[in-house]
């Protein structure tokens, strides 16, 4: 049991099919440079109080420094004996320095320590997240420059339902990705809150300073309660939701330019180097990026639920469950990752098929709303509107035309008072025009959005 920082109160030794089933390097040691970081910051305090020496704590940084360059270089043995990867640093540290190395655990338990890194962590990995965020976003407002005056049809029902123009559309996922840049900030404000100190479960009582080792490491706050900042992984979950909603916004994405891609839309012609061919059919240019992101969503999603069933029968404070975390959360940002590295460049590469859609932009009779809402600025009540502008839509329908192809009497039939002004309401074109509100689609009120998010996404970065 020499190997165990906690075996002298053990007779048996650990069985080694134990050791392989409790063991959590194989995944954790990914945090080995938050581990060292909060050692150093831990060193130093100690230092500060009286608790190690200046040349103790010296000795320590220089080690621990070491250790960072050897797990660096590839050159550090890991072992699954020594359990995770706070053991191996530890032990590396005691194999170097002796009694100078067993004093870095000095007023900390795994526990306070385990949480520290996976703040640091998930800290680390919003920043990163939030940053590819801003690039996808960068390559929607591109798009939303080259598309300017290029009308789409807007679906809902994935029916035709009203025209729009296209900057107003790529705009629409930078609204999304926002609000996932406000989830990822207000996540991060309550994971940078330092649990180092907390120790086991009622912390310590040696003279430490806690709020030094927030300085150091950068954290917002001290956990206030020992008890709950043990058990605490509500910032894990909440970056897995935030994640989960990312992932879910993205497969949005990914299945509208699927279906736009296809032949039978002919909406857009994706980049060939995001897409695949076909073993057997020749002809075949796949959107296996946008299918492989569509799909990875569910793991994703999979990885929120373990998490909330995993936490979700817990008592008070630290169990050994909360290892399951790690695994889980660390997917999910690969996942989200990968596929955000990929969705910018792919965003930026694909061309809408301009004259595909313009050819079919009369179809569906887009601007049958519009003609309801001239209707009721004449006066009609909106319930009536609607019913006669359907009748219109149904006598346009059984001839095959659109609604301008009507002659007028048709019009002054539902209702004496319009004259010929009603023209220039009908149309892909004059529909569009005819918008007024605030967040439509109204080319003044797009000119200011697309301003908007020029200007907000050349400001720096505010999360904090």
């Amino acid at each position: 049991m020499a190997e165990k920082a906690w075996g002298a109160v053990f007779e048996q030794a650990t069985d080694a099919r134990v050791e392989k089933f409790t063991e959590s390097v194989s995944f954790d040691r990914r945090l080995y440079a938050h581990d060292i970081d909060a050692s150093i910051a831990h060193a130093q305090m100690l230092a500060k109080v009286g608790l190690l020496s200046p040349d103790e704590c010296q000795q320590i940084e220089q080690a621990l420094g070491d250790i960072r360059r050897e797990i660096e270089q590839g050159r550090f043995q890991f072992k699954i004996e020594l359990e995770d990867i706070h053991m191996h640093i530890e032990r590396a540290l005691i194999d170097r320095l002796g009694d100078v190395g067993r004093k870095i655990h000095t007023a900390r338990s795994r526990n306070d320590q385990v949480s520290t890194d996976l703040r640091l962590w998930v800290r680390d990995s919003i920043d990163r997240i939030d940053a590819r965020i801003v690039a996808l976003q960068k390559a929607f407002v591109g798009r939303a420059e080259r598309d300017q005056g290029c009308i789409l049809p807007a679906y809902t029902h994935l029916r035709r339902a009203q025209p729009v123009l296209a900057t107003h559309y790529w705009l629409c996922y930078c609204e999304k990705l926002e609000r996932d840049r406000g989830r990822l900030a207000g996540c991060r404000s309550r994971a940078n809150v330092l649990a180092l100190g907390a120790a086991a479960v009622a912390g310590t009582s040696l003279p430490i300073d806690r709020q030094h080792v927030a300085t150091k490491l950068g954290f917002g706050a001290v956990a206030a309660n020992s008890i709950d900042v043990s058990s605490d992984r509500d910032f894990v979950l909440e970056f897995a939701f935030a994640l989960a909603m990312i992932a879910e916004h993205l497969s949005t994405w990914a299945e509208e330019w699927v279906l736009w891609s296809s032949e039978e839309f002919d909406f857009l012609s994706l980049p060939q180097p995001f897409c695949t061919g076909s073993s057997i059919m020749p002809q075949k240019v796949n959107p296996d990026v946008l299918e492989l992101t569509r799909g990875k969503t569910a793991r994703v999603i999979g990885n929120l639920t373990a998490l909330l069933v995993l936490i979700k029968g817990l008592p008070l404070a630290y169990n050994r469950d909360l290892q399951e975390d790690k695994e889980r959360i660390f997917d999910s940002f690969d996942t989200v990752d990968a596929c955000l590295e990929l969705a910018a460049p792919l965003v930026e590469g694909a061309e809408l098929n301009r004259n595909s859609i313009a050819a079919r932009l009369d179809a569906g009779h887009l601007d049958a709303t519009t003609l309801m809402e001239h209707l009721i600025r004449h006066g009609m009540p909106q319930r009536t509107a609607h019913d006669m502008a359907g009748k219109l839509v149904r006598k346009a329908l059984n001839r095959g035309v659109r609604l301008s192809d009507l002659p007028l009497e048709e019009f002054q039939a539902a209702d004496a008072l319009l004259d010929a002004s009603v023209y220039d309401m009908l149309g892909p074109e004059q529909a569009v025009r005819a918008f007024v509100s605030y967040g439509s689609t109204a080319p003044a009120q797009v000119a200011d959005q697309l301003l908007h998010w020029k200007q907000k996404l050349n400001a720096p970065a505010t999360i904090s």
